[in-house]
């Protein structure tokens, strides 16, 4: 768009397009191959990945000083609660901001909104204070209730829910639906893009969440994948084939999950505006 039409113009963009892609996949690349090469072959002084035969002796040690199958459950667990408690409150919350009435609305929102500034770092101490009220300490609920709150998914549910227009809700209580029928089969269909949207974002962020799932469970059976990899890591000391055999552990059910779904992601993305958040 910026360069116009015409041949060298698209091979211009094409090339830009892929010097970027190298440029972003060439850590990935350097990752893969660290991952497949023994500890001694990696610290082996030189600037290239490829220093020696390629070996599975990184992965067999992580799965051998892990519990890889009761974390990647627990993360997978975890991560859907997550984001089905999240998507309903943020979109309900979102709703009666967008169409509610009540007192205190532009002072309830405003608050909200000021909450997406508050850094999470700082919330941890009164977070884990009131976890340990409530006797959740290394349970489930510990890592999922305090990850549902997501003050940014409301206000974009909101100013998406601000543009659609309201005709539509007014025709459908004249013929008798109730705010909750309207929501129900008016507003979410014609949001499932931005639903779609907050909810791939939020899988993400929960499956991601490292620092708050450490500080929160001690038990190794309800620690999530990223949790329990780095204790393997820290365990053994700095393992660099290891290390980067973990993360790519980590990152590979999100992987196979943009394979899957990379159409719907990129069209939410576009749809929504959402790349930044």
């Amino acid at each position: 768009m910026l360069l116009g039409a015409g041949r060298w113009p698209r091979a211009l963009g094409g090339t830009a397009l892929i010097v970027m892609a190298a440029v972003w996949l060439l850590p990935f690349v350097w990752a893969v191959v660290t991952s497949f090469q023994s500890e001694a072959d990696v610290t082996t002084p030189g600037l290239s990945p490829f220093k020696g035969a390629f070996t599975l002796e990184s992965y067999r040690e992580v799965f051998d000083r892990g519990n890889l199958p009761v974390w990647a459950f627990n993360s997978l667990l975890i991560a859907a609660v997550v984001t089905a408690l999240t998507v309903a409150i943020s979109t309900l919350a979102a709703y009666g901001f967008s169409r509610g009435t009540f007192r205190g609305r532009r002072a309830l929102m405003a608050l909200t909104v000021a909450s997406i500034m508050v850094p999470p770092q700082l919330l941890i101490v009164p977070l884990f204070r009131q976890m340990l009220a409530f006797d959740l300490v290394d349970t489930y609920w510990a890592v999922i209730l305090p990850q549902i709150v997501a003050p940014m998914m409301v206000f974009i549910l909101k100013r998406f829910f601000d543009g659609i227009p309201r005709e539509l809700e007014e025709a459908a209580r004249i013929d008798g639906a109730s705010d909750l029928r309207v929501f129900w089969s008016i507003v979410l269909p014609l949001s499932r893009p931005i639903v779609a949207a907050v909810g791939i974002f939020v899988f993400i962020g929960a499956w991601n969440n490292f620092l708050w799932p450490f500080i929160v469970t001690n038990d190794s059976d309800l620690m999530t994948l990223p949790v329990g990899l780095a204790t393997v890591k820290d365990a053994y000391g700095t393992v660099y084939a290891q290390s980067m055999a973990s993360a790519l552990l980590a990152a590979l059910p999100l992987i196979v999950v943009f394979l899957l779904f990379q159409r719907r992601i990129v069209r939410s993305v576009a749809t929504t505006g959402l790349g930044g958040t």
